[in-house]
């Protein structure tokens, strides 16, 4: 159901924009006013700094029968870092929802919504450019909407998912330098909606709710907004099936850095430095020998947070669960659990299968984020016991210890 994206849409930065043909203006509505944001935020300085490791517990989706919740009204913001006012900074997340947007949407004038959708039951993203459908072979999905872009979600159940908010930039590709032409995500794999559209007036009212400096605002107008009968250009919304990413990975000794899992990147004015990268841990074959295969314990200069979409990551089988997250903050130290140590610094290094039915992924940033009021104390999803799988770790050293002559 969907045609192949434009190159330029993910590799041209500045030369971005689309025509669209409407049967209305957009320009035809009611003035906009303040609409409640939940736990919707910008405010960075709701509660004191944490630089503890965090972990929570899967964020609980509404149950339909008691509550009915939309993608909006599931937002719930849990760190983030800057201002949208002056286009600098991010905000990471979660939706839970469990009911479909009823002559509603959404867009966001602060910046761009990368969406990583958690679950089984797959929603319809109704946008301007037109429609995203799921195929049956696409199971892990990102969904992109560039600034601006309004959009309505249908849910089948109760859907879940993480959201990485980036004021100022797009994302893009990485440079791929000496890895050449092919490998990490492949242009020719992002896809964009087929030609669609709704000419349908709206007697009770059309809500256009947008998010605008941090806050929510909402309008009325008496016709869909999906009314775009043809559109060119390359700023487009557009979707990505985490399966078709090529996996580069360590053949010889260590471990690699992350960055070689990059899927998109929002660059900062610091070459080399991201205001925000993508990045996965795919299943793949782990080959290093002579070296400790998992990620080392380590601490450096970015916020790492975390989310499993499916399965146990290998680092921390227990405890970090689909439909949770963490958060490493900069210069906190982490690294695999103790069981995951034992377990790893004993294995025969054969070839092996990593990560099989298995998907995580890390929201990646050179900003130190703070964690709302809502993520570290409303939620009551916090894993307070989470620095305790750490504690059984021991020391190994031998003063006395020599290499083997073999």
């Amino acid at each position: 159901m969907s045609s192949r994206l434009k190159i330029l849409a993910v590799l041209a930065p500045y030369l971005r924009d689309s025509w669209l043909y409407r049967i209305i203006p957009s320009v035809k509505h009611k003035p906009f006013t303040p609409e409640p944001c939940g736990n919707l935020t910008e405010n960075w300085n709701e509660v004191e700094p944490d630089p503890n490791q965090l972990r929570w517990l899967p964020f609980t989706i509404p149950k339909s029968t008691e509550k009915k919740v939309d993608f909006v009204a599931g937002l719930h913001t849990i760190c983030g870092a800057g201002d949208a006012k002056s286009r600098n900074g991010i905000g990471i997340h979660i939706y839970t929802c469990n009911t479909s947007m009823v002559d509603r949407c959404f867009n966001n004038s602060d910046g761009d919504f990368l969406i990583v959708h958690s679950g089984s039951i797959r929603p319809i993203f109704h946008t301007e450019h037109p429609i995203f459908y799921f195929t049956i072979t696409e199971i892990v999905l990102l969904f992109f909407f560039q600034q601006g872009m309004r959009f309505s979600v249908d849910v089948f159940g109760e859907t879940r998912g993480y959201i990485l908010e980036v004021y100022g930039a797009h994302f893009e590709l990485p440079d791929l330098g000496p890895i050449g032409a092919n490998g990490l995500a492949n242009p020719r794999d992002f896809l964009c909606p087929v030609a669609w559209y709704e000419d349908r007036q709206v007697a009770t009212g059309y809500t256009v709710i947008n998010k605008y400096q941090g806050k929510l605002f909402a309008c009325q107008q008496d016709f869909s907004p999906f009314n775009v009968v043809a559109w060119h250009g390359n700023y487009t919304p557009y979707k990505y099936n985490l399966k078709t990413f090529m996996v580069i990975n360590c053949v010889a000794f260590d471990h690699a850095d992350p960055s070689i899992f990059t899927v998109l990147t929002a660059k900062s004015t610091r070459p080399g430095v991201a205001i925000a990268d993508f990045v996965i841990f795919p299943p793949r074959w782990g080959v290093a020998d002579h070296t400790f295969r998992p990620p080392y314990y380590h601490r450096n200069c970015m916020s790492e947070f975390m989310g499993l979409i499916k399965g146990h990551y290998e680092a921390k089988e227990e405890g970090f669960q689909p439909g949770g997250a963490s958060l490493h903050s900069m210069m906190t130290p982490h690294g695999p659990d103790a069981d995951c140590f034992e377990k790893n610094s004993s294995a025969e290094l054969k070839p092996e299968r990593v990560a099989e039915g298995t998907m995580a992924f890390m929201f990646e940033s050179s900003y130190s984020m703070a964690v709302t009021k809502w993520g570290l104390e409303t939620c009551q999803k916090l894993d307070k016991s989470y620095y305790q799988c750490w504690e059984p770790l021991r020391s190994h050293f031998n003063p006395n210890w020599k290499p083997s002559k073999k």
